[in-house]
Order: structure tokens, then C-alpha cells, then sequence
């Protein structure tokens, strides 16, 4: 790591931002928190009271609360200084997560408290470098109301006060982004259909567990699977956790189950101008295999997610972290590696290995890697561009929206 990394780390931005993300917990408590928040959001509808408690907190919404205290914190007596002061901010933020973090998370363990395992450190990477779309579109939104802000109320110390009451607002907002796009998006779930879905996402998630656990709509999903982060395994954990029977398929066979899915919904990292998506890699190809099939392709993402970006194709992407690059893919014979660790070893062999590789170890897997020369370059993309004409409807916190809308949309989010 180079100074000016080591120093945009320590800045106070970053820590406030690690501080709100650390709050998150694991995908599973996250899951079962979110099951457990759809369960009683039914029941609260009776009772007039409702809870706004998440399991995790969006980075964008996260970085806008990171914003707030940059607020609160600046030495500025005029509002083009405070507006320096966040634009500064907001760089360093992007520049984070771009890189892809890190976040140290410590978590509790089931040690006893005077044990010194009574912790668990875990570094978690921001989306692996593609986050930064999200999280300079949410920012570049903040700093649009402090700039209409300064318009309204001319007085330093009053539009300072103003802003921090519309940024708690627009967080607060923000945060509940999520349940709202669950409402308008789970009547298209319908009952015995089977769902495709791509990768892991926090919106998409809620949505099909609101369809399963308040709707109470019986359905299968289908989720496909892609290297290297196991998001699809993650979030086929999470519908089974919560009774939705789940199947993992490898992304490379999408277009075998294709025929199979009644619909699929993906989630995105930024909702572009023209109407295309910005998303996991592969969400390009389902797209063109869904249309191909007559198979309708929904949508799910916040209004913050949407960015002044313009792309004409992938060439046209902002550049992502290099987290997801070529160096960190590794290629396992995982045939050979299952073959011979079901068969032929013992009980505490067995325990050994895993003890090794969750230390963050290949040794263990070393005889099944397979080593490549150093002329063979790897291209490891973390997401693509999807198309407008790919895309049936979006589910948002604004509505349902055609893919046509989205730059009425931008124009009236930024005017």
C-alpha cells in the first residue's frame, strides 16, 4: 500500500464509513433478521407501529451518514468551503471503494468473554470494487441538496442546520429504500412460478422473501453462480434459511435452465440514462438470453443507484477496483479436490483442512490448483452493461418504471 493510500485510510471520512458498515452483521443473522423484520412488519400493520431496523445499512446510505459528520466536523464559515469539504470527502470514499476497502469487521464468538478467540476479526471487501457506482451516484445526490439547500436559505449557520436535517431525512429515506421496492415488486412473483435470479442482492433478497414470508406465494428460485465471491451460493443459503426452496446453477448453464424460468430478476450497481444496468458480470448475457427465450427480465434497484453515466457498451464502464482482478482468481480442480477429501481420510484430517483454509491458506488445496505459465493473461471483469432493450420494467423505491423513464427520473432527482 503506497502513502497516499495509507493516508486517505486514516482519513476520518473512512472512518466513519467502516464504523456504519461494521454494523452489519453476517449474511446468515442478516437473512433471518430480515425474515424476522417481514413477520412482524405484517403484524405491526394491525398494531399501527413499525420497526425501521435493519440487519445491514446500504454503502450509499452509509457513506451519506459519513457525509453528515463531515458536516458536523468542518471548520468552513462559508458554504463554497463546506461544499469543498464534502467533495473532498466524497473522493476519498470512491477512491476507497474502488480499491474495494477493506472493512475489519469483529464480530463476537460463541468463546467465553475471557477467552481471547471471545472475538472474530473478518475482512470483507466493498462488493469487491464495483461499489464505487453506487456509492458516487449517492453522493453526488447529497451533495445536489446541499447545493439546493445553500439556494434556499442564504444564512451560513441556518443552511448548515437545514442540510443536516434534510441529509438524516434523505438517509432515513434511503435506508427504508429497500421494503419499499419489496412492495412494488412481489405482486410479479407469482404463485408456483420459478424465479431466476444472478449473484447476490440485498433488494432482490427482500423482495422474494417478502413474496415467501408475508404473501405467503409458494415458488422456487434458481440462482445462478459465478466466480469468485459465491454470491449466488450466499444468497441460495438465505431463500433456504427462510423455506424458499433454492437450486444453484453455474452462470455457464443459463442458458440450459433458461427454458425452465418463468421470470428473472437481478439487482443492479447503477441504473444508467439511457436504461441500462450496471450489475454483476454475466447479468449482459442473461439479458440476451432472456430476450432471446421470451423470458421478462425485472430489475431491482434504489433511486440512489441512479448515475449520470452514459454508456454505449462494456468499453464505455468506468473503471472498476482491482480486488476482482486477475491476480486474486485462482483455478481449483474442485472434481479432484471433493473426490479426495470424501474418500480416504480421516475425521481430523478433514478437520485439519478446513482449519487450514480458513485461515485464508491454499496449502491444503495446493495439489488440485492449477498453476498457470505467466503467459497466460487472466481478465477477471467485476460487472458489464446491460442494455435498456434487455430490461422489462424496473422495481424501484419511486415505482415501476420502464427502462424509457429513468432519465425523467434523473432529471426531476437532480433538478
Amino acid at each position: 500500500m503506497d502513502q497516499d493510500q495509507q493516508q486517505q485510510e486514516q482519513h476520518p471520512v473512512i472512518s466513519d464509513l467502516c464504523f456504519h458498515l461494521s454494523k452489519c452483521s453476517s449474511a446468515a443473522a442478516a437473512a433471518e433478521a430480515e425474515a424476522a423484520h417481514l413477520l412482524s412488519a405484517e403484524n405491526d400493520k394491525t398494531s399501527g407501529s413499525s420497526s425501521n431496523k435493519r440487519a445491514s445499512i446500504p454503502l450509499p446510505v452509509a457513506a451519506i451518514r459519513a457525509l453528515l459528520n463531515v458536516i458536523r466536523r468542518s471548520k468552513s464559515e462559508t458554504m463554497m468551503g463546506l461544499q469543498a469539504d464534502l467533495r473532498d470527502a466524497s473522493d476519498v470514499m470512491v477512491a476507497f471503494a474502488k480499491r474495494g476497502g477493506p472493512i475489519i469487521h469483529h464480530s463476537p464468538s460463541s468463546e467465553p468473554p475471557s477467552s481471547e478467540h471471545s472475538t472474530i476479526t473478518t475482512t470483507r471487501y466493498l462488493l469487491a470494487g464495483r461499489s464505487h457506482i453506487a456509492l458516487s451516484s449517492g453522493c453526488e445526490l447529497f451533495l445536489k441538496y446541499v447545493t439546493r439547500a445553500s439556494l434556499e436559505t442564504p444564512n451560513f449557520q441556518q443552511c448548515k442546520s437545514e442540510v443536516l436535517e434534510r441529509g438524516e431525512r434523505f438517509a432515513e429515506f434511503s435506508t427504508q429504500a429497500r421494503d419499499r421496492i419489496a412492495v412494488v415488486g412481489s405482486p410479479f412473483i407469482r404463485e408456483g412460478s420459478v424465479v431466476l435470479t444472478h449473484g447476490r442482492s440485498k433488494v432482490v433478497e427482500a423482495l422474494l422473501l417478502r413474496a415467501a414470508l408475508v404473501e405467503k406465494k409458494r415458488f422456487r428460485v434458481m440462482v445462478l453462480e459465478g466466480r469468485p465471491d459465491a454470491g449466488g451460493a450466499k444468497s441460495a443459503r438465505t431463500y433456504a434459511n427462510a423455506g424458499i426452496p433454492a437450486t444453484v446453477v453455474l452462470d455457464s448453464a443459463m442458458g440450459y435452465i433458461m427454458e425452465s424460468v418463468d421470470l428473472a430478476i437481478v439487482g443492479a450497481e447503477g441504473v444508467v440514462e439511457n436504461g441500462g444496468v450496471v450489475n454483476k458480470v454475466g447479468t449482459f448475457a442473461l439479458g440476451v438470453m432472456a430476450k432471446e427465450m421470451g423470458v421478462p427480465l425485472y430489475v431491482a434497484a434504489e433511486s440512489y443507484k441512479f448515475t449520470r453515466l452514459y454508456p454505449l457498451n462494456n468499453a464505455d464502464l468506468p473503471e472498476m477496483g482491482g480486488v476482482m482482478g486477475g491476480a486474486s482468481l485462482k483455478f481449483l480442480d474442485t472434481l479432484a479436490w471433493s473426490a479426495n477429501s470424501s474418500s480416504n481420510a480421516s475425521e481430523e484430517d478433514k478437520s485439519a483442512r478446513i482449519a487450514t483454509t480458513d485461515a485464508n491458506s491454499t496449502s491444503s488445496l495446493h495439489p488440485y490448483v492449477v498453476d498457470l505459465p505467466p503467459s497466460v493473461s487472466i481478465e477477471n471483469p467485476p460487472c458489464d452493461f446491460t442494455p435498456a432493450k434487455y430490461i422489462t420494467l424496473l422495481f424501484t423505491d419511486l415505482g415501476v418504471l420502464t427502462p424509457s423513464a429513468v432519465s425523467d427520473e434523473l432529471i426531476r432527482l437532480y433538478q
